[in-house]
């Protein structure tokens, strides 16, 4: 065997180990945990479940134990940002997945693929930007899935608001539809929050910045987010490829902080920023690498003795 033909194979061993690793990191399913300083000096901490980007399909039974096992966390309030399927039978199999939280306060909002089943894509195209939705996508039954979830006891906040109570405190929480496929309509939400609030919380699938910037700019506390995947690849010592969203790659994954432009120095109001790397993918593309799917457990405590909160 000459040189060139060994390169070629070991070339050709390492690219299938990878492959074989990424699809076993697909199903790795990680619980992070994170603290957010949010509240007043004096408030007992809120635990916030993130769900996200579920991706389910029929036969997903091991995702599906995974997620229920997390009722096991305690927390004070979920929040799902959507995605929740990928398959026209998979409604029953969400719902009966979520069901052991539904006695938690709950809040959800809806993505594309919630709405449209998937189609093979060119994973090249993602390095181009945004995906663009396919007119000729079939329509998944979304409606089935939105009363399902209410049915449960969740809150639809598909470009609306609602105050609720979480273990005694007033939370307002206000959302879009999918900014990914336009359906998102902030001026239906848009305004101050009530001065009664103890936390103001804002949800939507697809980070784009001009959704972002209204949150931020009406002085919302923490905005939740999914659909970036984190990238689903990231490459070490890089990060994050691609987002699918205008969203900087250094925002894919985890906590930060956004601020409406214009506002960067002054007293604007800095809103604290959660994107989900979600706990499924295509399956068309079931693969991740060093970006295993996650939810999260947000623990939002009390703001620095000084009133600051992230940076």
């Amino acid at each position: 065997m000459d040189v060139r033909t060994k390169a070629l194979l070991a070339t050709a061993l390492a690219g299938a180990a990878g492959l074989a690793y990424a699809r076993w990191e697909s199903e790795r399913f990680t619980l992070r945990r994170a603290t957010v300083p949010l509240l007043d000096s004096d408030a007992d901490p809120i635990r916030i479940l993130h769900l996200s980007d579920l991706h389910l399909v029929p036969g997903q039974r091991r995702k599906q134990a995974w997620v229920q096992s997390l009722r096991e966390l305690n927390p004070d309030l979920v929040i799902a940002t959507g995605d929740f399927m990928s398959h026209q039978d998979a409604v029953p199999h969400v719902l009966d997945t979520v069901d052991p939280l539904s006695d938690v306060p709950a809040a959800f909002v809806l993505g594309s693929n919630d709405y449209f089943a998937p189609k093979p894509i060119n994973p090249a195209k993602y390095l181009r930007g945004p995906s663009q939705l396919q007119p000729n996508r079939p329509m998944l039954p979304w409606p089935d899935l939105v009363d399902g979830l209410v049915d449960l006891g969740w809150i639809d906040l598909t470009n609306r608001s609602e105050a609720i109570k979480v273990d005694g405190r007033l939370v307002e929480l206000r959302g879009v539809d999918d900014p990914h496929i336009s359906r998102d309509r902030y001026d239906l939400v848009a305004g101050d929050y009530g001065s009664a609030a103890d936390l103001t919380l804002g949800v939507v699938h697809a980070p784009y910045l001009r959704v972002l910037d209204a949150f931020a700019a009406d002085a919302t506390d923490l905005i939740i987010a999914g659909h970036t995947h984190g990238g689903q690849l990231r490459l070490p010592g890089y990060g994050t490829l691609v987002t699918n969203c205008d969203l900087d790659r250094r925002r894919a994954r985890g906590l930060s902080s956004h601020q409406a432009p214009g506002s960067a120095t002054g007293q604007a109001h800095r809103s604290a920023l959660h994107v989900s790397a979600g706990l499924g993918t295509s399956p068309y593309a079931p693969f991740r690498f060093n970006c295993p799917p996650e939810a999260t457990l947000l623990t939002l405590v009390p703001r620095a003795k000084d009133g600051s909160g992230l940076g």
